[in-house]
């Protein structure tokens, strides 16, 4: 972890109108999620009472909302945990009384059908075959066809911005499916041999519940995937960069209310400019600030010694505002985003432009390291190695990179001005821009050796409304680019990454609740079986994602990181806290509600620019 900045992180100023995104959010209550939790206690109470007094034997013998014939046991009791969620979750919905009705009815009604659906088929099964399917197989796919309903219904319901067309080109659709199906092989084939051999390593795991499912099973086929598609994307990205290539870059950087860091963020930005072998300019967009940030950030750019720049005031509030200004007032060919509370490494401009030598690279981010020293950079550590330095790389290789982070990234300038604007008015319009790259058939990535530092919360009020902003995103984003998700046209993004994306984020919203449930079924069900099946869950609650992430820290060169897997497990079940808040503050409507989101096509011309013409760049520029 980097040392701590020398400035005080205390002073963020982290409320902004992004903060409830216009009509998109409405501010709720630190109670509401608490009395939802009591709620939900109570109804799963009652039906669990229901079915261990045998109340309910008649028609489910499960001691669960399944019919018809089935082979073995369940962990839990999966529906009566979905539909006591469901229940509560629209109780405390943002919505009319009339709206949360409505969705309560959408939500169990669907489920219901798609249960009845599986059951039936169970039905069929037996009749045909003589053998049903397991309960286990059973009640994990009703577990997923649960999460799949809550996220479409929300998406749906909700208030969501208007879904935009996503311009397409051609995809390595073929190539990417046949990484995917050689990484997926070679796991399979590894997992089952495994689950087959008495390895006293598996079997310590799975007894301190690192392990679940069939003997290693799903689990370790999914950690051999991603491994195998990472070293893919490392081995990649190292043939299609180009060390000596360098081309003018613009760095425009949004600010609102940053005197605390500006300075230091700029005095990075040169530092960086002095070790790259290009010109660089900088354009900080002063979006309506009230204290000195716009002064300061004149004061320092005078001083820098590597690049040239101005700052320019952006009345309209709002980062996409802000972005859009400075796009406009960009001149060069590549154009880096940095938030003013980022403080980039002093190889991250050479770094990260050598993947561009590759004509076909539309955008490239980076690993956002926290300063250190505060309670949750830890955890956050942890996290960032996990998704942006290990999975990030994975998905890229096979066309399936949906985000890249907005704290630092280097876009094409032609890619950027095809897509149009940044969306204004939503959350998550970074991933919202360089979705919409890639699927124009630009290869987007993250490289895991551009690391920066980047502003961490130091309150659990500055974290919660950070949180609420990233994961309502999900749903902004997803809805916005609908299109990808329902049309015809197979896009491993629409098809296959947003869903799942929606799904986890689905997931995450129930972990809370799922825990309490089954503390309350050990507690109340007599069935023997209900302990040893709850290692497995906790194995993949917990132990699973601490597998993977030990994983990612040592792929990434970063085993000191090891000692921060503690606090990260805290960090985790704080993000499944905020993900239950963040889906309670989407307004709930009677009818679908769509707001059409600021976006507008790029004028023609630029407004005039003061700084004189660009020199030459050091390498040919690949366009």
């Amino acid at each position: 972890m980097p040392p701590p900045p020398d400035y005080d992180r205390t002073q963020a100023n982290f409320q902004s109108t992004d903060s409830v995104a216009g009509g998109l959010a409405r501010p709720v209550s630190m109670l509401r999620a608490p009395a939802l939790l009591l709620t939900f206690t109570t109804i799963a109470l009652f039906q669990l009472w229901l079915f261990e007094l045998g109340y309910l034997d008649r028609f489910f013998r499960t001691h669960d909302y399944v019919f018809g014939p089935y082979l073995g046991f369940s962990a839990i009791s999966i529906r009566t945990f979905i539909y006591s969620y469901f229940i509560s979750f629209s109780l405390y919905a943002a919505g009319s009384v009339r709206a949360r009705i409505l969705l309560c009815l959408d939500l169990c009604l669907r489920y219901m059908a798609l249960c009845t659906i599986l059951d039936l088929g169970s039905v069929a099964l037996f009749a045909y075959v003589g053998t049903p399917f397991s309960l286990a197989a059973i009640q994990v796919m009703a577990g997923l066809m649960g999460m799949a309903v809550f996220a479409f219904v929300i998406i749906r319901r909700g208030t969501m911005p208007a879904p935009v067309p996503v311009l397409r080109g051609p995809q390595p659709k073929g190539r990417a499916l046949y990484r995917l199906a050689i990484a997926g092989t070679i796991a399979a084939i590894i997992a089952i041999w495994a689950a087959q051999q008495p390895i006293l390593l598996f079997e310590e795991m799975r007894d301190i519940s690192l392990l679940g499912g069939i003997g290693p099973g799903v689990i370790l086929f999914v950690l051999l995937t991603f491994a195998q598609l990472y070293i893919v994307a490392v081995t990649e990205r190292y043939r299609l960069s180009r060390p000596d290539f360098a081309a003018p870059v613009s760095v425009i950087v949004p600010a609102f209310n940053e005197q605390y860091v500006i300075g230091q963020t700029i005095q990075h930005i040169d530092r960086a400019a002095a070790h790259y072998g290009a010109e660089v300019e900088l354009i900080v967009m002063d979006n309506g600030s009230v204290d000195g940030t716009a002064d300061i950030a004149r004061a320092v750019i005078d001083a820098c010694s590597a690049l040239k720049g101005r700052v320019v005031h952006v009345a309209t509030p709002g980062k996409a505002h802000a972005l859009n200004e400075g796009v406009l007032h960009a001149r060069y060919p590549f154009i880096v985003r940095i938030d003013a509370d980022t403080l980039v490494g002093e190889d991250n401009l050479t770094l990260a432009m050598q993947n561009f030598a590759d004509p076909n690279a539309g955008a490239v981010g980076g690993v956002p390291l926290p300063p250190g020293g505060a309670i949750f950079d830890a955890g956050r550590l942890v996290e960032v190695i996990v998704k942006h330095g290990y999975y990030s790389p994975a998905l890229s290789v096979m066309a399936g990179l949906v985000g890249i982070p907005g704290m630092f990234v280097i876009y094409r300038a032609d890619a950027l001005r095809r897509v149009g604007q940044f969306a204004s008015g939503m959350n998550g319009e970074d991933t919202d821009i360089s979705l919409r790259i890639a699927e124009l058939g630009y290869r987007t990535l993250v490289d895991h050796r551009v690391s920066y530092v980047s502003e961490v919360p130091t309150s659990f009020a500055h974290l919660r409304e950070q949180r609420l902003r990233w994961f309502r995103s999900v749903y902004h984003v997803s809805a916005r680019a609908h299109s990808l998700i329902s049309a015809p046209d197979f896009s491993i993004r629409g098809k296959l990454v947003l869903p799942y994306m929606l799904m986890n984020t689905a997931r995450r919203a129930m972990m809370i609740p799922l825990v309490i449930f089954g503390l309350l079924e050990l507690l109340i069900t007599s069935r023997s079986i209900a302990l040893p099946h709850w290692q497995a869950i906790v194995a993949v609650l917990v132990g699973s994602p601490m597998v993977a992430a030990a994983i990612a820290i040592l792929a990434n060169n970063r085993p000191r990181a090891l000692l921060a897997l503690p606090p990260y497990i805290f960090f985790r079940a704080l993000r499944a806290w905020y993900t239950l808040e963040s889906a309670l503050t989407i307004p709930i409507t009677s009818m679908s509600t769509r707001i059409q989101i600021g976006r507008d096509p790029w004028p023609q011309s630029p407004p005039p620019d003061p700084l004189p013409p660009p020199s030459p760049p050091s390498s040919p520029e690949v366009s």
